[in-house]
């Protein structure tokens, strides 16, 4: 009985221990396959860093300010009579804006007109009566002052009138009436807003080390968020001739041309003046470039041992300048460096790739937008 036993169990032994080899050899065979395979190298997007001369430029953050503007107040109290403008339109210079109420004015001055017409025949017969000898000469010189009175009095009230009458001091756009008729407007109530749009300034500040490289008459390029890809050129009119006390700064004045008025004050803008010369510079796509804390780096394929592909070589660089799709590179680089342009998420230092351009980013340091 006992051996029968012995006989079961070590039968089961030797089956289950068939089986356990079996799968340990096909393990070993699976791992060994696994090992001697290599993950496929990531395809990236490459270009050799370039030279290129750029003109020199200053760049800075600048203020869109109208030619001139204004928003209109009225000098007297009085009740607006009619609203002379449409909101948004374009009015010139001398243009009624607004009428106050004027019929209690033109009243007295009926009544001071006729007073003075009244004082200068009394003032004429006391120049007969004196030429007489029938009057003395205190005489005429009263009645002479109160001619004068009686025309200062109607001078006065006509000024008064003038006032009520609210034009336009200068050509420009009107903005959003906030008058209407049968409204009593007080002194230094505000009318509407006025504003010369073409030409127009753009007001901004340079450190005090650029004072000696600008100049009025040099070149300004502008741009705005509101209009991607759209470039305004002017020229620099003024230069304040004192230094900011609190930034060590100067401030400068450009002024554009706006005829499709474009641009609108108070705008915040990219202000670039540009420089006579030029410098020579490295440049690579913006898209090489990745921007960390602790510095900015691109990837550089250098050729693997084989020579069959590429190896990929973490490199720090210190950026310059941007100009539409490129950036400059003050060091890090040189001329025919390979450079990734797309794909660096795929990437880690030392890692092998494979370069594929058949869809690459953009390259133009002057980008035009579509359908410009």
């Amino acid at each position: 009985m006992k051996k029968s036993v012995l006989l079961i169990i070590g039968g089961a032994v030797l089956v289950f221990g068939a089986i356990f080899g079996v799968k340990y050899l096909l393990f070993s065979h699976q791992m060994a396959a696994r090992a001697a395979m290599r993950p496929h190298p990531p395809t990236v997007a490459a270009l050799a860093a370039a030279e290129a001369d750029w003109q020199s430029a200053l760049r800075a953050v600048g203020n869109v300010q109208s030619r001139a503007g204004i928003i209109v107040k009225t000098e007297v109290d009085g009740l607006v009579h009619r609203v002379a403008f449409a909101s948004g339109a374009i009015v010139a210079a001398g243009a009624a804006l607004v009428e106050l109420d004027t019929s209690r004015e033109e009243a007295q001055l009926r009544g001071l007109e006729a007073a003075t017409r009244l004082a200068e025949l009394s003032l004429l017969r006391a120049r007969e009566l004196r030429e007489k000898g029938s009057n003395s000469a205190a005489d005429l010189d009263a009645a002479q002052a109160t001619r004068e009175e009686a025309q200062a009095a109607a001078d006065q009230l006509r000024v008064a009138i003038a006032k009520k009458h609210i034009v336009a001091p200068f050509a420009g756009r009107v903005g959003i009436t906030r008058v209407n008729p049968g409204q009593y407007l007080r002194a230094g109530d505000a009318i509407v807003e006025l504003e010369s749009l073409d030409p127009i300034h753009v007001d901004f500040g340079l450190p005090q080390q650029e004072v000696g490289r600008v100049r009025p008459g040099l070149e300004v390029r502008l741009t705005v968020d509101a209009y991607p890809g759209r470039v305004f050129t002017g020229r620099i009119e003024a230069a304040s001739p004192r230094i900011n006390d609190a930034t060590r700064s100067v401030q400068l004045r450009a002024t554009l041309a706006n005829p499709d008025e474009a641009l609108h004050p108070g705008m915040f803008a990219q202000v670039e003046v540009l420089l006579p010369g030029q410098e020579h510079v490295i440049v690579v796509p913006a898209t090489a470039v990745s921007y960390n804390p602790y510095g900015d780096f691109v990837y550089v394929l250098d050729r693997s041992a084989d020579a069959a592909g590429f190896v990929a070589r973490q490199q720090f660089i210190q950026t310059g300048a941007a100009r539409g799709d490129q950036v400059a590179v003050s060091r890090g680089l040189k001329p025919g460096d390979l450079v990734v342009t797309a794909g660096q998420m795929k990437l880690r230092h030392g890692a092998p790739a494979v370069v594929d351009n058949a869809v690459v980013p953009d390259n133009n340091a002057a980008p035009s937008p579509p359908n410009s």
